[in-house]
């Protein structure tokens, strides 16, 4: 396997360590789904909008796919990560909109 060797300052080998594990490693997830969710956010959504967030279409139709293939046991290790991800997303999605429901009852 080729290395890269990079040398660098003292002081950013020490900011660097702090930093921790650097990985040039693609996120499990597209980053436009990352995006999404943060840009939603990032809108002040009001308690109705938060009520009615869902997925893109293009989000929803990777999603089907990835469960139609873990359903048939074909799931790449990749595949399997990326569905992990996204059910990780889900929970985060679903704890948001559970805390939202006290602002709409009241």
């Amino acid at each position: 396997m080729p290395r890269i060797i990079l040398e660098v300052s003292e002081e950013l080998s020490q900011q660097l360590a702090q930093v921790g594990d650097l990985s040039l490693q693609q996120p499990d997830v597209p980053a436009q789904v990352y995006r999404y969710i943060l840009d939603f956010l990032a809108s002040n959504p009001t308690p109705e909008q938060i009520t009615e967030f869902k997925p893109t279409p293009e989000m929803q139709e990777r999603l089907h796919t990835l469960l139609t293939r873990s359903k048939a046991d074909e799931l790449t290790p990749t595949e399997l990560k990326e569905l992990d991800e996204y059910e990780r997303i889900e929970h985060l999605v679903v704890m948001i909109k559970a805390d939202n429901l006290s602002y709409l009852t009241s």
